[in-house]
């Protein structure tokens, strides 16, 4: 388990540096065909910005979004209880506990930190999962907390917003340019098109790559925390039996999930947040005979 959760980590942090790249290197790009060398670093301190601002934002956004309960012990004390439980057994502070009304068996955790960290579960998960099931998946959403994936997730969210909103710009600038009377101004237009075609897909490909990578490592981490990866795999299979799609949907909330919200198209395993849960029960169980 530890090996897995070391080999998330490194993989987790060689995304996040070509996302950098990318960032950077369309800013260069962009600062060069407005003949503006120096815009680069602008690029970069907004782009920074942006992230603090949907840092701070983001967990309210998520559990408005997904109507999100604030329980007490009494009004739950089986889940009240596990996540306490789950706590003191990671020595992190006891999380805030939402319920959200929903028949879809889904959970999720939002928080910047283990200090504002918040888990969430449906109704349907709290329906359907016997105990140890149950203690799989909320162990996998401290395991979120504990790894600062809301960071990850939500640095990767901007980058794209970013990266979206420049390759808009640089579309927009060299279709309406005079390329004709500028030096180079041929070169420029071929790069600036595909640059505003190119650049938006390949960012969200990373991002939905960086999430795939932390649901991999928060399997690792729930399993270690548990000692039981068996619990986490039979719950993974009840959900990919019955189906994890929300009644209520949002795209920019979906990899916070324990399993895609969303409804399955024709390219959703290209362009999931998720792994496919055939695979988490894989690795799941070779950890637990690697144990």
């Amino acid at each position: 388990m530890y090996g897995q959760i070391a080999a998330n980590k490194r993989k987790t942090v060689l995304l996040m540096v070509v996302f950098i790249v990318l960032v950077a290197g369309l800013g260069w790009l962009f600062g060069a065909y407005v003949d503006e060398p120096l815009i680069t670093p602008y690029v970069l301190v907004g782009a920074g910005i942006y992230v603090l601002i949907t840092y701070f934002t983001g967990s309210k956004l998520a559990l408005s979004i997904n109507g999100a309960k604030e329980i007490q012990k009494s009004d739950n004390p089986r889940l009240w209880r596990m996540v306490e439980n789950l706590s003191i057994t990671e020595g992190m502070p006891m999380p805030k506990v939402y319920i959200m009304d929903d028949p879809a068996p889904n959970a999720f955790a939002t928080g910047r930190d283990p200090n504002h960290a918040i888990v969430a579960a449906t109704t349907g998960l709290l329906d359907m999962m016997d105990d140890q099931e149950l203690q799989g998946v909320m162990a996998h959403e401290l395991g979120h907390v504990k790894n600062y994936d809301i960071r990850v997730s939500m640095v990767a969210f901007a980058l794209v917003a970013v990266i979206s909103i420049l390759a808009d710009i640089m579309l927009r600038m060299t279709w309406f340019r005079n390329r004709d009377n500028d030096n180079g101004g041929q070169l420029f237009f071929i790069m600036g098109i595909a640059a505003a075609i190119l650049a938006p897909l390949v960012a969200t490909m990373i991002q939905l790559a960086i999430s795939r990578r932390r649901e991999y490592l928060a399997d690792a981490t729930g399993a270690l925390s548990t000692r039981y990866p068996e619990g986490l795999a039979r719950a993974l299979e009840k959900i990919g039996a019955y189906g994890s799609t929300m009644r209520k949907q949002n795209a920019s909330t979906a990899h916070l999930f324990f399993a895609n919200p969303l409804r399955k198209s024709s390219f959703s395993g290209l362009f999931s947040t998720h792994p496919p849960v055939d695979e988490r029960v894989r690795r799941l169980r070779e950890m637990g005979r690697a144990a």
